[in-house]
């Protein structure tokens, strides 16, 4: 058994998200968001080095040599899967894993809005998943990719770096392609998808100019496209997909997004009131006709005030979302004010002094 088991056994026992190995210090686990180090030494840099060493393919270990860094998909000997990074800093190797769950997660296990069946009800168009790294996009994606799975009959295709959650085929056919092992990228992932008699495509990452074409492509000549960004709010997202594409689409961009984009899902991921786990919230925007005409004119800084007037829509602002999280204290009012624009309705349920005073009227 490859000697980094044991650590990443004790993490999944602990209900860590992650597991970082870094030379100098003891391995540390992502517990509720915060890193905890293990009662262990040290780790030496020949030490973790040999560590990581026995769980590399001959391939990978030749391009880590050669200095690229390695995202890959590992299942331990007792059958956990994580998401692995592995790099060099100026210490040495360092490795994060993250912990992919066991059972393939559905919207109601993440608590996540009903709004979410009712947009995976369509059957063209584009859904965009966007938060910053590690606020549980993918979870989200794997969850809704369930929801199809089990309930149409369909053709999925997703697009991975690397392949988390594995989908065994149900009620729809699920093919899951690896970024560099099945493709060479994800816009040529979304070129051959569209060949391959899909109903939906997932595309792990938008991270380029021609993923986004390709993607909005595939939402405008009748598929169902699922994608992430890095972004963190809807608005940002927005001006992200125009901003990515050169000037003279600007145009085209736009009119695509007020009659394609059916919407944008922006979580965090928040500590539940007993500190013992977290939990996803989210700014929701459902594309209507008044968002489509204030992408079309510039106006996209207005778009939050329809969020906040649309929840006949299942629309709401992050704010919104949060501040419902504590009145039914299910989250921990001290964290879901940390993630808050305006924390001023906050303040009547705060347990600690708010260190940060007079940045409330701040807006991202």
């Amino acid at each position: 058994m490859p000697r980094v088991d044991a650590f990443l056994k004790l993490g999944t026992a602990q209900g860590a998200s992650d597991i970082h190995l870094a030379v100098g210090v003891p391995p540390m686990l992502r517990m509720t968001g915060e890193l905890m180090p293990i009662r262990f030494r040290d780790l030496a840099e020949a030490e973790l080095a040999s560590y990581v060493a026995e769980i590399l393919t001959k391939h990978q270990a030749e391009l880590f040599k050669a200095g690229k860094d390695l995202d890959f998909s590992y299942v331990s000997e007792d059958g956990g899967r994580f998401r692995v990074n592995i790099f060099r800093k100026e210490t040495g190797v360092g490795a994060v894993f993250r912990t992919i769950p066991s059972e393939v997660p559905s919207l109601d296990s993440l608590q996540l809005p009903q709004v979410l069946r009712t947009l995976l009800d369509q059957h063209q168009g584009m859904i965009l998943v966007t938060g910053a790294t590690g606020t549980g996009k993918s979870t989200t994606l794997a969850a809704m990719i369930n929801e199809l799975n089990q309930t149409r009959a369909l053709n999925i295709i997703s697009l991975e770096d690397p392949i988390e959650v594995v989908h065994p085929s149900q009620k729809s056919q699920v093919i899951q392609r690896e970024y560099s092992t099945h493709v060479p990228s994800f816009a040529e992932g979304v070129r051959a998808a569209m060949r391959e008699d899909p109903d939906v495509i997932l595309v792990g990452e938008m991270r380029d100019a021609e993923t986004i074409r390709m993607a909005m492509t595939a939402a405008e000549t009748g598929h169902l496209v699922l994608g992430t960004l890095h972004t963190s709010s809807a608005v940002k997202t927005i001006d992200r997909l125009i901003d990515a594409l050169p000037i003279e689409e600007r145009e085209q961009t736009k009119s695509f997004l007020s009659q394609s984009l059916l919407a944008v899902i922006t979580q965090t991921l928040v500590r539940k009131v007993d500190s013992r786990a977290r939990r996803a919230v989210c700014e929701i925007m459902v594309m209507n006709r008044a968002i489509g005409k204030l992408i079309q004119t510039d106006q996209t800084h207005q778009i939050p005030s329809q969020l906040q007037t649309g929840r006949d829509l299942g629309m709401q602002l992050l704010d919104q979302a949060l501040l419902a999280g504590v009145q039914s204290k299910e989250l921990d009012p001290d964290d879901a004010a940390s993630y808050a624009i305006d924390r001023k309705p906050f303040q009547r349920y705060l347990t600690q002094i708010d260190p940060r005073p007079g940045l409330d009227t701040l807006r991202g």
